[in-house]
């Protein structure tokens, strides 16, 4: 196995298992078309409309922990191409996603429309917790203006922010995403 793995996004992990199973020219097409660095404008306007998120996380020691997030439709604020942001609301207060993002600020998260496009989008970020009184601290005038939005039509039950610096985000293919019905 080649021991000079290429200087290409993911793990060397992957790299490793994409040579084993000759997989590379397939991955790098993915790479070079459809992997990238910041949120396109059609992914915002896919974000706009979702009301479900899942998310996951690890703590200092790799200890991952997965878990969902809803609200209405456009509770996840694009603030920037290469940021996002979401309401942390009160929930069981355990705190499991919170205390790993305060240990290790990786995140993975995917949006997956089940209802109309059969889409998922993928986005790993570095992300950051913010309280709402240190918002003005961590965002432009702008961004915050954009915020200010989506906070008119929060419940009170909200808690923090999370603010998540985009490194990759990417569309996860539709074949294998069943369409749901709304009840």
């Amino acid at each position: 196995m080649n021991d000079t793995l290429p200087n290409l996004p993911g793990s060397q992990g992957e790299h490793r298992l994409q040579e084993k199973y000759k997989t590379q020219d397939n991955a790098k097409r993915f790479y070079d078309k459809e992997m990238y660095p910041y949120i396109t404008d059609t992914m915002k306007e896919f974000i706009k409309k979702q009301t479900m998120l899942f998310i996951a996380t690890a703590d200092k020691n790799g200890e991952s922990d997965s878990s969902f997030r809803s609200g209405q439709e456009g509770f996840v604020t694009v603030l920037s191409k290469e940021k996002l942001i979401y309401p942390e609301f009160n929930g069981n207060g355990v705190m499991a996603s919170l205390g790993n993002i305060s240990e290790n600020g990786h995140i993975g998260m995917l949006f997956i429309d089940f209802f109309d496009t059969l889409t998922g989008l993928h986005i790993n970020a570095k992300a950051t917790i913010v309280d709402t009184r240190d918002l003005d601290k961590h965002l432009s005038k702008e961004e915050f203006l954009t915020l200010s939005q989506t906070i008119k039509k929060l419940p009170q039950l909200q808690v923090t922010w999370v603010l998540a610096e985009v490194e990759e985000a990417y569309i996860h293919c539709s074949k294998n995403i069943p369409q749901l019905q709304k009840i």
